[in-house]
């Protein structure tokens, strides 16, 4: 699996949109690029991977793994990007902003039951940053 995120930068905040197979998933918020500096930052363009992970502060979520200099970079739920992400990837079902959307835990519902269940059948899952 594949996925393709599609990004547009604002100086509060990354707007993108998610896609797997040309069909669109869901949009994204992030933080501003700042140099890929931890937790000011969105991360850089390029591939990487996504994996499964647990912590108690977000249960069972995704992390984006072979971020240069980087690590612990997930996708959670978040409405705003400034006040609750530190470089995270954050879904959400429409876009009301800068770094800004709504109903994210629906998006990122959504976006996890696609990826597990193609891990779950021991795919790989690939992310693609591009602007």
């Amino acid at each position: 699996m594949v996925l393709f995120l599609t990004r547009t930068y604002f100086p509060d905040g990354t707007n993108g949109k998610l896609q797997y197979a040309g069909q669109f998933i869901c949009y994204t918020i992030e933080l501003p690029w700042r140099q890929n500096q931890v937790g000011i930052s969105c991360i850089p363009e390029g591939k990487y991977f996504i994996r499964k992970r647990f912590s108690r502060r977000y249960q069972w979520h995704l992390e984006v793994v072979g971020v240069p200099q980087r690590t612990f970079i997930l996708f959670h739920p978040a409405n705003c990007a400034e006040r609750e992400l530190r470089g995270c990837i954050a879904p959400v079902t429409q876009l009301s902003g800068s770094g800004l959307g709504l109903r994210s835990r629906q998006a990122f519902q959504k976006l996890k039951a696609m990826v597990y269940a193609s891990l779950d059948k021991g795919e790989r899952v690939e992310l693609c940053i591009t602007s």
